[in-house]
């Protein structure tokens, strides 16, 4: 378990949560104050009211839920969004409304769900050649054999 600082931006803002003690994923709850409606086809930029700071080597992604999803039809434009170690701005979602009739984002209500995660740094070596696989260079769609 790692140590993660949360600073609260806005009376609305609730510190994320699991809702089961196997979750991965730690809810996120949107900060705003009024109703913010989506319309059908478009995007929303929902504010979380909260900011973070994530140890190095750390990353938080941003990624779907899967009730607002399957009911309403609602996604993360740019999943699962990244939000890095050394950001200490705003969280906040792009929701995207896939459905045909208007979203409202209620205050407090749940909308993303944010996965801590380990990652490394790597270092490209510059080659003319890559070892051989049985898939090769094989596109999308390339892997049943």
């Amino acid at each position: 378990m790692i140590d993660i600082k949360i600073r609260k931006l806005n009376t609305e803002a609730q510190i994320p949560c699991r809702m089961t003690k196997h979750a991965a994923g730690y809810d996120l709850y949107s900060a705003n104050i009024q109703d913010i409606i989506i319309k059908s086809g478009k995007v929303g930029l929902i504010p979380t009211g909260i900011s973070i700071s994530l140890p190095a080597g750390h990353e938080a992604q941003i990624r779907p839920r899967s009730g607002l999803a399957v009911r309403n039809q609602i996604g993360i434009l740019n999943s699962p969004g990244t939000i890095d170690a050394d950001y200490r701005g705003e969280i906040k979602v792009v929701l995207f409304n896939f459905s045909e009739k208007d979203f409202i984002v209620k205050p407090r209500m749940r909308i993303a769900q944010m996965i801590i995660t380990k990652h490394e740094e790597a270092n490209f070596i510059l080659t003319e050649k890559l070892e051989n696989t049985k898939r090769g260079n094989g596109g999308f769609g390339h892997t049943s054999y």
